[in-house]
């Protein structure tokens, strides 16, 4: 297994783009391919999450080129409607990707024929039973492993409208019952606990569905003819958020990125870093496709003392809004007056590995004090920081919050399979390493 030596760094600095948003990318691919005739998607991620649901919907007959000009995908899908899939040769593959099994099962839901959608060891591990109930109540065949985990064997066909109260705040799962919501006759709705990511909602809206939205309830009319277009995807903000920690936190250092996607479901990290005192600027604010989209301005500056400096608490509502920053949030939280607090975060535990447990373990490794909750941790702050050897166990985020760790310790600090980054980031090193200054 490789590694990658990361060293303290003196300040960050410098002006980018991140990738396309992975969120967006994955549904208007789905959509894309739902909709009728020739749909262009600009700036396309490249993470292989996203070439994983590209390679399931080939593998459903769905006509699909890219073209990669400076660095910017762009992916041309030929639409086959609701009704032009076709069976695949084998059992579907998606990888590492939570998004790619749990939407397109919504879609295989409502092909009148069967179908298998598996993963890695990684995803064969992560529950598939909430969305497996609901799409059993719609009228489909679902088979799981033990009832709860892939491999998925689905049988569709005609599916019956449903209203459903998400037992847990997924947009996942929210996702996929909106997709076959689009196969069913009548109107399909979904109730949240609390609001999560409303991409799909958007996106389905953008690509011609009839969506409303009231409270935290959404509904979506089935049988739809969906129509092709041109969509540009905005910069990925979870993407983005390593960057600004990194600039955050190393004195002297100014970032410039441009196109950050700024859906207020997704910038909750920023809030957070506005808590302790973070110089944040959003210049440029305009509209794509439904979703904001803005240039984000950091500059390092020494944190505010915020009373008796008690721990920054995370919880309730404001999780699912920062659900993939929490492990860098931890990271910074060792660097903050009072540290950090977070609960309500069972939901850490089976995402790519137990984010809880993994970053608890990084953490100490590298001489923080920390303490494990089932739900979350206690992270003490400020303290300092040692190199160490970190275990990112297959985990993307993890990879590169550490990464980000290693540039405000002492010593070297060797990441263990820093390949992984490439499920959301492709390009994470390399762009980390242009803008850092030893």
């Amino acid at each position: 297994m490789s590694s990658c030596v990361i060293g303290r760094a003196k300040r960050i600095v410098g002006e980018l783009r991140v990738p396309g948003d992975k969120s967006l990318s994955h549904r208007a691919a789905l959509c894309a391919a739902l909709g009728e005739g020739v749909s262009r998607l600009h700036r396309f991620s490249p993470s292989l999450d996203c070439e994983r649901t590209l390679a399931c919907l080939r593998a459903l007959g769905v006509p699909i080129e890219i073209t990669d000009a400076e660095d910017e995908l762009t992916v041309t899908i030929s639409g086959v409607g609701l009704e032009g899939f076709v069976p695949p040769g084998r059992a579907l593959d998606a990888g590492n990707s939570g998004s790619t099994i749990r939407m397109l099962a919504g879609i295989l839901a409502g092909q009148p024929f069967e179908s298998t959608i598996t993963g890695d060891v990684s995803l064969q591990r992560r529950p598939m039973d909430r969305i497996a109930h609901p799409l059993r109540l719609m009228g489909a065949s679902v088979r799981a492993r033990e009832e709860r985990y892939a491999p998925l064997t689905i049988r569709g066909g005609k599916l019956r409208p449903i209203r459903y109260r998400l037992p847990v705040a997924s947009a996942q799962v929210k996702s996929c019952v909106l997709l076959a919501g689009l196969f069913a006759s009548g109107t399909t709705i979904v109730e949240e606990p609390v609001p999560t990511r409303d991409h799909m909602e958007i996106m389905l809206a953008e690509f011609g569905a009839e969506v409303s939205v009231v409270g935290g309830v959404i509904a979506v009319s089935g049988r739809p003819r969906l129509r092709a277009r041109e969509y540009r995807i905005a910069g990925d903000i979870s993407s983005a958020a390593f960057f600004i920690a990194g600039a955050l936190a190393l004195p002297g250092s100014h970032l410039f990125i441009r196109d950050v996607l700024l859906n207020p479901t997704r910038t909750g990290f920023l809030e957070v870093l506005r808590l302790w005192g973070a110089r944040i600027e959003i210049e440029n604010v305009r509209w794509w496709y439904g979703e904001p989209v803005g240039d984000v301005r950091v500059v390092s500056s020494p944190c505010r003392e915020r009373g008796q400096a008690e721990p920054l608490v995370l919880s309730g509502a404001l999780i699912p809004r920062v659900i993939d920053e929490i492990p860098l949030l931890a990271v910074l939280a060792t660097q903050m007056p009072g540290g950090m607090l977070v609960r309500d975060a069972a939901e850490l535990r089976v995402k790519e590995s137990d984010r809880i447990r993994v970053t608890v373990e990084n953490l100490r490794r590298m001489g923080a004090r920390v303490f494990e909750y089932e739900d979350g941790f206690a992270i003490a702050g400020p303290q300092s920081l040692r190199g160490a050897e970190i275990e990112p166990e297959g985990d993307h985020r993890l990879a590169m919050a550490f990464a980000i760790a290693a540039l405000l310790a002492e010593g070297e600090t060797s990441i263990r399979d820093p390949e992984v980054a490439a499920v959301s980031f492709p390009t994470f090193f390399h762009v980390l390493e242009r803008i850092v200054e030893r």
